[in-house]
């Protein structure tokens, strides 16, 4: 009986690729066991039990880049206590092999894997790798990236392996009569996705909610706000727009992944930030995109991710500055859908988690 180890953690965009990878390993092996160490959050909690991967949460520290109180905490307490308990738990269960998807929380767990010489596979989602697969890098027997070998930014390019980035399965097979049903789609007009990631950008949706009154003219929209947002979203339409415009707009502050599948189905543009998690979504889903990068991500990667992915015209980049209520509507009722879709579906890597699960179980043979 095999076991595999995944850390990882900090959001939706390092836990829902694990799953993609635990799918697709199980159906090649059902006798596989999985197990997850690293940070409690809420994706980790409610989703990795459903996957059957059995979870031990530890404590974790993140390494702020700018002066902060939190970060003595972290670096003398949360830190050094999640390494000691990381390397217990894995003394005693002894995985046989770890899979780390990056993220502050993979820290403790990929040293102690070190330590106990237990083989080490990462993935990174973007261009420029964070600090956790950087560090991760060094003690990687392959590093799978969802960008090309000449693309990312790693020293150790001999260890990479272009992958493309895993998604669940559920996001590639939506289901557009589902979706209809889900989401109450009136019809008669194209559809927008908006997302802002697992927990909703405050940012993109400050410029969608300014943008409505004019956007359901010729848009139907389809909404994830997050949870800080989902009550504005309810509320403050209500005041701006008129009725019957109103029903083209349907806002959740989450969709699951069957959810996101069947929106993904029937959406004709996606608009949100630009993580390599959500542009693998979209060109799987070989959909026109309108990309807003989050200017703070680290190393700036999501700018490069954007740029990037937009050589061979598969999306519209709008960095902040100009995501504006108006150059954005502009933009959206011009963008050339049909290069779009031809350049994500040149993009994308169907084959993903396959590929990686394919590699990791070749290994452990």
């Amino acid at each position: 009986m095999k076991k595999i180890l995944f850390t990882g953690g900090g959001s939706g965009g390092h836990i829902f690729p694990i799953i993609a990878v635990a799918e697709e390993i199980k159906k090649k092996d059902p006798d596989v066991v999985f197990s997850y160490i690293g940070p409690k959050d809420f994706t980790a909690k409610v989703f990795l039990p459903k996957a059957d991967i059995k979870t031990k949460f530890i404590l974790t520290g993140k390494i702020r880049r700018y002066f902060s109180f939190k970060n003595i905490v972290d670096i003398f307490f949360n830190i050094p206590i999640g390494f000691i308990q990381a390397f217990t738990i894995m003394f005693f269960s002894a995985p046989d092999l770890i899979f780390s998807k990056g993220g502050f929380g993979s820290i403790p767990v990929i040293i102690s894997g070190a330590i106990l010489r237990i083989p080490i596979f990462i993935h990174e989602s973007d261009v420029s790798p964070g600090l956790a697969n950087r560090i991760g890098a060094n003690f990687a027997k392959n590093i799978f990236s969802s960008f090309g070998i000449d693309d990312v930014e790693f020293k150790n390019k001999n260890k990479v392996i272009e992958t493309g980035g895993p998604v669940r399965n559920a996001i590639s097979n939506g289901n557009k009569e589902e979706a209809i049903k889900d989401f109450d789609i009136k019809g008669g007009k194209q559809v927008v996705l908006i997302l802002g990631g697992s927990q909703g950008s405050e940012r993109i949706n400050e410029v969608i909610f300014e943008s409505l009154p004019e956007m359901l003219k010729e848009f139907e929209v389809i909404h994830q706000t997050g949870m800080k947002d989902i009550r504005r979203a309810e509320k403050e339409p209500v005041a701006m727009i008129d009725k019957e415009l109103l029903a083209y707009y349907h806002p959740y502050f989450f969709l699951d992944e069957r959810e996101l599948g069947n929106a993904y189905s029937i959406s004709d543009c996606v608009v949100g930030r630009s993580g390599g998690g959500m542009i693998s979504e979209v060109s799987l889903n070989k959909k026109p995109s309108v990309l807003v990068p989050l200017p703070e991500s680290a190393q700036n990667h999501q700018v490069k991710n954007a740029y990037i992915y937009a050589k061979n015209g598969a999306c519209l980049v709008l960095e902040e500055p100009n995501f504006t209520e108006h150059f954005f509507l502009q933009k959206i009722k011009n963008i050339d859908k049909e290069k779009m879709i031809k350049g994500s579906e040149e993009f994308s890597r169907p084959n993903a988690a396959q590929d990686i699960s394919k590699n990791i179980l070749e290994y452990l043979i």
